[in-house]
């Protein structure tokens, strides 16, 4: 186990935590990733995870390069009105794609997944931990209903963001919104 403490001279803690992580993420996925293999391989003290990041769920939306952390801000999306679940996520989603800055981590790993068994069963971790078990349970509905709406909405970012299918890729969000929530409303009733 490494030394507690802060090592001497300059250090990429940070980073090389993070580079530890997405090797293990990748390799064995997040649920047999634990902090403790994070540290070792990074050769730092598992305390240190824990003060850059808090915990192994940041640790993975980190690795992962993403701008916002799902598990922070879906519940806005999902707390309220029942009825208006759907229009709520299609929003948030649209909101998260629609910002070209974070946007770009989204679009690589989408690229990434169609050609990368890493990256693809890093995106399959990420969204079953992060978004289809957590919203599934909170909502009281099958991880299959919720997996449906994940398919919907990244067939939506696929077509308008990477494939650019017109009309799809110029409509506005609210068109969009009309169009898509109450599909995916349908998914949660």
């Amino acid at each position: 186990m490494a030394k507690a403490g802060r090592r001497p001279g300059q250090t990429e803690t940070r980073e090389q935590i993070l580079a530890a992580a997405r090797g293990l993420f990748a390799e064995h996925g997040f649920d047999a990733t634990t902090i403790r293999a994070i540290a070792a391989e990074a050769e730092v003290n598992p305390a240190l995870i824990h003060h850059y990041f808090g915990s192994k769920d940041r640790v993975f939306v980190a690795a992962l390069a993403l701008p916002v952390n799902p598990v922070d801000v879906i519940g806005e999306a999902i707390t309220g009105s029942r009825e208006m679940i759907g229009e709520r996520l299609v929003r948030f989603f649209l909101s998260v794609w629609g910002n070209p800055e974070a946007r770009q981590p989204f679009l690589a790993m989408l690229r990434s997944v169609t050609s990368n068994e890493q990256a693809a069963r890093m995106m399959r971790e990420f969204i079953n931990h992060t978004v289809i078990r957590p919203i599934a349970a909170e909502l009281g509905i099958r991880e299959l209903t919720m997996s449906a709406v994940g398919a919907q909405l990244i067939g939506i970012a696929m077509l308008r963001y990477v494939v650019r299918l017109e009309p799809l890729a110029s409509a506005s969000d609210e068109e969009v919104v009309a169009t898509v929530a109450p599909v995916v409303q349908r998914y949660l009733d």
